[in-house]
């Protein structure tokens, strides 16, 4: 399964929905108001995006007018417009080139930009080399660099109705299923990482490898499995948080630039 393309749908038995990847359009070019006709204001999907959402609040003041009044009405349409605006911006990513991510990835990036201040950096969607069983499709989901050192966390939505369980920590099951796969790609994006960035900056630099899983419930909270460690999602934060400092932040700097220069995005224009 490639996994660039079926994201939302890695870790799930076999026949679940997928959700596709779409990448950005180019930046629109900027132009005068003599230049932009009708036409061309039709072709921006932004101004089409807020065309739709006062007209469908109109529609909804009008009926609702027609019910309690014009106050209601008034309040309908305003609640119309700020119930599309929040429900849009919620899809949204702010990585430019992963504007169609899983809403499992999505969910982990908002984590990981609260911990901005606290001195982390992260790089999403980064290639590395596939390995040559075809098990990893040469992507890591999240790069995290911070004071508590380096991590790749893959992102993964499973079915809740399945639990997770551990055997010795050398297995990890969700209900019938052996995620050895899961395991062992982790654990190889994290090595190739750790090989090309610390190739670029001229010492070792360990990458710890993560899953954050979303959907069933975890009965613990960090275990480590075949050398990967394993976690609720909402847990991601916390996870790197409570880690003791080992990198300054000169450190950080050196490893991010590094790794951005060295680990192109997986997905571009």
């Amino acid at each position: 399964m490639d996994r660039g393309n079926t994201q939302e749908a890695r870790g799930q038995p076999q026949g679940q929905s997928e959700e596709s990847r779409e990448h950005p359009h180019e930046a629109p070019v900027k132009e005068t108001t003599e230049e932009r006709a009708p036409g061309a204001l039709l072709g921006d999907a932004q101004i089409r995006r807020w065309m739709w959402r006062v007209g469908a609040a109109v529609a909804a003041g009008i009926v609702v007018s027609l019910v309690f009044g014009i106050r209601g009405g008034l309040t309908a349409l305003v609640l119309v417009i700020i119930g599309d605006t929040v429900r849009t911006s919620r899809k949204d990513s702010s990585v430019p080139a992963w504007q169609k991510s899983s809403a499992a990835e999505r969910r982990t990036e908002k984590q990981l930009k609260s911990l901005q201040r606290n001195g982390y950096l992260v790089l999403h969607a980064r290639a590395v080399p596939r390995d040559d069983e075809g098990v990893s499709d040469g992507r890591i989901d999240h790069l995290v660099i911070g004071p508590s050192g380096v991590y790749a966390i893959d992102s993964e939505k499973w079915d809740k109705r399945l639990p997770v369980r551990t055997m010795s920590h050398l297995k990890l099951f969700h209900g019938p299923f052996n995620k050895k796969d899961r395991l062992d790609e982790a654990r190889w994006e994290a090595e190739q990482a750790s090989r090309i960035i610390g190739g670029q900056v001229g010492f070792d630099v360990p990458v710890q490898p993560s899953v954050a899983i979303y959907g069933p419930s975890i009965p613990w909270k960090v275990m480590r499995v075949r050398d990967v460690d394993v976690y609720a999602g909402n847990r991601a934060r916390a996870y790197l948080r409570r880690r003791p400092k080992i990198l300054t932040d000169t450190d950080v700097d050196r490893i991010f630039e590094a790794a951005e220069k060295a680990l192109p995005p997986k997905y571009t224009d």
